[in-house]
C-alpha cells in the first residue's frame, strides 16, 4: 500500500494547497497565505522542527466524517446507488488535516484554536457539527465537554442540531460510543461527556474541550469566548472552532480575531497555535463577475448552486442596497473593512539578511523618534541613504517592563527575549536611556539630524540640543505626513528600501490604516488602541525630513560668488 493510499484525505490537503499556491484554483490572498503556511511548516517539519504532521491522525478525523450522513437539502435525500454520506471535498480536508494532524512533541494538538470565515452555504455548520462528534466520541477526553455557542437559541442549534440528527441517522454510531441522543443535548452517561447548545456565556463551573462559537460576527462582545477559554485550563487538548461569515462590526471580537488571524497568515506575528483561513475575494477583484464567486465560495457548484449565487449577483447590481447584502453573505467582503495601508508581502520582500546598524557604522543617516507615550512602546527609526537612490531603514524600539510583563502582552514578551526590543527598567520608559543610545550613535554614524515630534519629546530634544546633535521638530499633521506616507508606499512597492526582518516593525507597519480625505491625502491611523505603529509613523516622519532636504531649493549664488569660483577678478568694469 503506497502512502497516496493509506492517507487520501492528507494527500488530497496536500495537493488542494499547492494547486491555490500554483494558481490551479482560484483564491484569495488570505487562503494562499494558508496554503503557502502549510507547505512552508510541512518543509520545517522535515527538518527536526518542533511540530510534525501525524498523518494517521488526520486521516482518522476525515474518516469519521465522512461516515456521518448529510441531514440537511438535497444531499440529504436517499438517491439510487448513491450513498447520502459526506464526501469532504479537497478544502475540508485541508481544514481537517490542519486542525488535526499536526502534533507537538508530547502527541498533543498543535493548533488549539481554528478560525473559518467562508460565506453562507458552504458547508461550514455541517463540518462543524462533524467535528463536535468527534470530539465528543473520538479525542479521548475524559468527560469531554462540546458546546455550540451563539448569540440566540435559533443560532445555537445550527451547529447541534445537525449533529443530532447526524446521530440518530446512525444508530451503530449510538450503540458503539453508548450515546443517549436527547431533545437538547448528546450525551455518554458512562463518562459524563456531553454535547449541548449554548446561549451567552456559560457557568463558571463549565470545562469545555471543545468550544464552537458561531456566527461570531454577531457577537457584540467576547464574553462567551473569554468564558470558554478561561473553561480550557484543565483540559488536555482542547479545541476553540469558531466559525463565522463576514460582517458588519469592525469595533467587534470577530473582526478582531479576523485582523488577528490575517497577520499570523502574513507573518507579521507568529502563533504556532492558531489556525485560519478566510474565503474572501480581493480588493482588487470584479466582485460583479463569476470569477469572484469562484474565488470566495470554496463550495461552487456543490453545496452551494451556481445558478443560485449568479442570481443573488444580478440582484446585487441591480440595486445597491442588495449589493451590500451580497457581498457580505457570499463573498465575504466586511463592510466599510479597512484594510492595511502597505502591502505587508512587498515590505517582506524588502527584508535583507545580514542588514545592520553595526554593518552600516560610518554612514550619514537620519534619527527619528516617535514618543507618543511614556507607557507604551517608543519608536527610534534609523533611514541611510544607499547607492543607486536606494534606502535602508533599522529600528530601535523601547518598552518599560511592566508593559512587557502585562498578561495580555505575550508577542512583547517573545520579542523582548529575542532581542526585539529594548526592556527599561520600571513602569514608564527611560528617556535618559533613549538619550545615550544617541549619544553613542552620533559617534558610530554621520548624523544628520534627529527629528522629533514635540508631543512628549521636547525635554529630551533640549539636552539633545545642548549635547551638540542637531534636532528639528517634525509636527504629525495631514500636510506632512501624506507626501512621505505615500513615497513609503511607493517605496516598499518598487523595493527600493531595505529593513532587517525586524517583526516588530512589521507588526507595526501591518497595523498602519489610512484616514484619507477629499483631497487624496492620507494619514496614518489604526484600528485599536493596542495596534502600535510608532515605528512606522516614524519611519514616514524620516522620509518626510528626507523629500524635505532633497526638495529644498539651492540658493541663490550671487554674481561675487560665481566670479571668486570661476578665478575671475571680484571687481567688474562697466
Amino acid at each position: 500500500m503506497t502512502r497516496a493510499t493509506a492517507s487520501p484525505h492528507v494527500e488530497a490537503a496536500i495537493g488542494y494547497a499547492k494547486a491555490v499556491t500554483a494558481g490551479g484554483i482560484p483564491a484569495g490572498r488570505y487562503v494562499i497565505a494558508a496554503c503557502r503556511r502549510f507547505a512552508s511548516d510541512l518543509e520545517r517539519s522535515k527538518r527536526g522542527w518542533r511540530f510534525r504532521l501525524d498523518r494517521k491522525a488526520a486521516e482518522r478525523v476525515c474518516r469519521f466524517v465522512e461516515l456521518l450522513p448529510h441531514v440537511k437539502g438535497m444531499w440529504a435525500l436517499p438517491r439510487p446507488g448513491q450513498s447520502n454520506q459526506i464526501a469532504l471535498e479537497p478544502w475540508q480536508c485541508f481544514l481537517l488535516v490542519n486542525v488535526f494532524g499536526w502534533k507537538r512533541t508530547d502527541g498533543t494538538r498543535r493548533f488549539r484554536e481554528c478560525y473559518l470565515e467562508v460565506p453562507r452555504k458552504n458547508g461550514k455548520s455541517l463540518i462543524a457539527a462533524a467535528i463536535g462528534l468527534y470530539m465528543l466520541t473520538s479525542d479521548g477526553e475524559p468527560g469531554a465537554e462540546v458546546y455550540s455557542g451563539a448569540t440566540t437559541e435559533k443560532q445555537a442549534w445550527e451547529v447541534f442540531r445537525p449533529a443530532r440528527l447526524m446521530a440518530l441517522a446512525r444508530p451503530d454510531l449510538v450503540t458503539h460510543f453508548a450515546l443517549e441522543v436527547n431533545a437538547s443535548n448528546i450525551s455518554i452517561p458512562s463518562t459524563g461527556a456531553k454535547f449541548e447548545p449554548l446561549i451567552g456565556k456559560p457557568g463558571d463551573g463549565a470545562s469545555p474541550s471543545c468550544a464552537i462559537i458561531d456566527e461570531y460576527h454577531e457577537h457584540a462582545d467576547p464574553a462567551q469566548y473569554d468564558t470558554m477559554l478561561t473553561g480550557m485550563g484543565a483540559r488536555r487538548q482542547p479545541l476553540m472552532l469558531i466559525i463565522t461569515t463576514a460582517g458588519d462590526n469592525l469595533g467587534g471580537p470577530c473582526y478582531d480575531k479576523r485582523t488577528s488571524l490575517t497577520r499570523i497568515l502574513e507573518g507579521a506575528v507568529e502563533d504556532d497555535e492558531k489556525f485560519g483561513i478566510i474565503y474572501s475575494i480581493d480588493e482588487a477583484d470584479d466582485w460583479t463577475a463569476e470569477a469572484a464567486l469562484i474565488k470566495a465560495n470554496p463550495n461552487y457548484g456543490v453545496s452551494v448552486g451556481a445558478e443560485f449565487l449568479q442570481s443573488r449577483q444580478r440582484e446585487g447590481m441591480q440595486n445597491s442596497r442588495r449589493a451590500g447584502v451580497f457581498k457580505t453573505k457570499h463573498l465575504n467582503v466586511w463592510l466599510q473593512a479597512r484594510h492595511a495601508y502597505f502591502n505587508l508581502d512587498r515590505w517582506a520582500e524588502c527584508a535583507r539578511a545580514g542588514l545592520t546598524l553595526e554593518s552600516l557604522k560610518g554612514r550619514s543617516c537620519r534619527i527619528v523618534l516617535d514618543l507618543a507615550s511614556k507607557v507604551d512602546i517608543a519608536a527610534m527609526q534609523f533611514l541611510f541613504e544607499l547607492d543607486g537612490g536606494r534606502y535602508a531603514t533599522l529600528g530601535r524600539y523601547y518598552l518599560p517592563e511592566e508593559a512587557v510583563q502585562k498578561a495580555a502582552n505575550d508577542h512583547y514578551r517573545g520579542w523582548a527575549a529575542d532581542g526585539h526590543l529594548v526592556v527599561t527598567d520600571g513602569e514608564i520608559i527611560d528617556f535618559e536611556r533613549i538619550k545615550d543610545d544617541i549619544a553613542g550613535f552620533a559617534r558610530d554614524f554621520q548624523l544628520l539630524e534627529v527629528a522629533y515630534d514635540p508631543w512628549q519629546a521636547t525635554q529630551l530634544a533640549t539636552e539633545l540640543q545642548r549635547a551638540g546633535i542637531a534636532v528639528v521638530e517634525y509636527r504629525q499633521t495631514v500636510q506632512t505626513m501624506s507626501e512621505p506616507m505615500k513615497t513609503l508606499d511607493a517605496w516598499i512597492t518598487a523595493r527600493k528600501l531595505e529593513h532587517d526582518g525586524n517583526p516588530v516593525m512589521t507588526w507595526m507597519m501591518s497595523n498602519v490604516v489610512a484616514n484619507e480625505d477629499a483631497k487624496d491625502n492620507v494619514y496614518p491611523r489604526k484600528l485599536r488602541n493596542e495596534d502600535k505603529i510608532d515605528g512606522a509613523v516614524a519611519l514616514i516622519m524620516s522620509i518626510g525630513r528626507e523629500l524635505a532636504a532633497g526638495a529644498a531649493p539651492k540658493a541663490q549664488e550671487s554674481v561675487y560668488e560665481q566670479r571668486f569660483r570661476e578665478g575671475k577678478p571680484l571687481l567688474l568694469v562697466l
